[in-house]
């Protein structure tokens, strides 16, 4: 799944005449009909980008909603997300694209803007299984006041931990504040020859490019910040931000815990090699650190003044405007059965992320220790820019105040500077 974080859909071409794929009409079945049965059995096609042992556990889900009845079948197409990315409206506009696409979900709103999409407000005001979804998941979905797709993954960054290097430390707890934090991280900094540079870093930090783009935005949200708020305005120079930043780049440059200069990528690597004894994460870091023979933990990004959040990495399922009213009405159908409890269970097991219904415990996924330890974390976590369309105009700009801060700059002027190029992105 880390591949999902790295596609960005390529949207040249974003003149591509999609009104010619709405929904309805034709003499289609209404939505209101979930069978589809005023037009006769329903096929969807299905595009995803689930190419690992995910992918298998999906075909399978899909294999058995197909047997559970006779008025739906669906087909399930692999490609890889930035395939998804490259032909979907392409495809949608010569109407030969999908009924269902798997996507991830900061490219949400970048299609729905173009008309890609179906409205599920429906679904989500009559299904009983919508009721049962992580709130904050949902909110993901919602693009101008109207629910552009339904939540497929959802799951929230968290601290991977060395355990060898903690026992060497004589740590027995995991910090739970920033303080904390920040104290355990500078008894696991070892600079043995004095010359100041460490062998051994306490805590990785990456100071730009982070793992889904979410590091910073955790921090921001823990210290009582923002990015953009609720009304789609910037934010990013808030007192709260400019006082997040400061914080952590004194963290770095004063007691040296974290190297700098340091992406996402490279914070992975310095991790396996056992050169650093925590670092923020997604859940795919567990098996990597398998891989490298470490003994690992997972633990909640530790609380700031506003209390604990962090950022979630998701995938949404959208409805494309390819799909007529029986099509769209087969899809909700669909979408209950997905989010029945038993299925729902099996998903979040077979794809390691966080069960999407609240009603199901760690306790029910608990032969997945990953997925058991993120589950409780799932609560306080909060999508990345949720109905932005240009965030990867605004990512960048929080970027480079970031890099800039834990280099030495002004945390104010380059958060000033932020806000403005922030601005700018959000602008229509």
């Amino acid at each position: 799944m880390k591949k999902v974080i790295a596609s960005v859909a390529a949207l040249t071409g974003a003149a591509l005449v999609l009104a010619g794929c709405s929904s309805g009409g034709d003499g289609a079945a209404s939505s209101s009909d979930a069978s589809g049965s005023a037009s006769g059995p329903v096929t969807l096609e299905f595009w995803h980008g689930y190419t690992e042992a995910d992918g298998k556990v999906l075909d399978q889900i899909v294999a058995d909603f197909n047997a559970s009845q006779s008025d739906i079948t669906i087909n399930d197409t692999t490609k890889t997300w930035a395939d998804i990315g490259d032909q979907l409206l392409t495809a949608l506009s010569a109407k030969q694209g999908p009924d269902l696409v798997a996507l991830p979900a900061e490219n949400l709103p970048i299609y729905a803007s173009k008309g890609a999409f179906a409205p599920l407000d429906d679904w989500y005001s009559s299904s009983e299984a919508a009721a049962s979804l992580n709130q904050n998941a949902v909110s993901m979905e919602k693009i101008n006041g109207s629910y552009a797709g339904v939540p497929w993954g959802f799951v929230p960054l968290s601290v991977i931990y060395n355990k060898a290097l903690f026992d060497q430390a004589g740590i027995t707890e995991f910090p739970t504040t920033w303080d904390e934090w920040v104290a355990t991280a500078k008894k696991l900094t070892i600079d043995q020859n004095g010359d100041g540079t460490p062998e051994q870093y306490g805590l990785v930090l990456p100071d730009h490019a982070t793992v889904g783009n979410g590091v910073w935005a955790s921090l921001f949200y823990e210290g009582g910040g923002e990015i953009v708020d609720k009304d789609g305005n910037a934010v990013v120079n808030s007192a709260a931000n400019v006082k997040t930043l400061t914080y952590w780049a004194d963290a770095v440059m004063k007691d040296k815990i974290s190297p700098t200069g340091v992406d996402g990528v490279g914070a992975d690597k310095l991790f396996t090699a056992g050169t650093v004894a925590m670092e923020v994460g997604g859940p795919w870091m567990a098996s990597v650190a398998e891989g490298a023979n470490i003994d690992y933990g997972l633990a909640q990004i530790p609380a700031g003044p506003a209390g604990p959040a962090s950022s979630a990495i998701g995938i949404s399922v959208a409805v494309t405007n390819q799909a007529d009213d029986a099509k769209k009405a087969a899809a909700e159908k669909f979408f209950d059965y997905f989010y029945s409890q038993e299925v729902a269970t099996k998903w979040s097991l077979g794809s390691g992320w966080p069960p999407l219904r609240t009603d199901i415990p760690a306790s029910a996924v608990s032969s997945n220790p990953v997925v058991a330890a993120l589950t409780p974390m799932a609560g306080t976590a909060r999508p990345l820019l949720p109905g932005i369309a240009n965030s990867v105009d605004v990512l960048a700009a929080v970027d480079e105040a970031t890099q800039k801060a834990l280099a030495g700059g002004d945390p104010t002027s380059l958060l000033d500077a932020a806000n403005s190029a922030v601005s700018d992105a959000l602008a229509p």
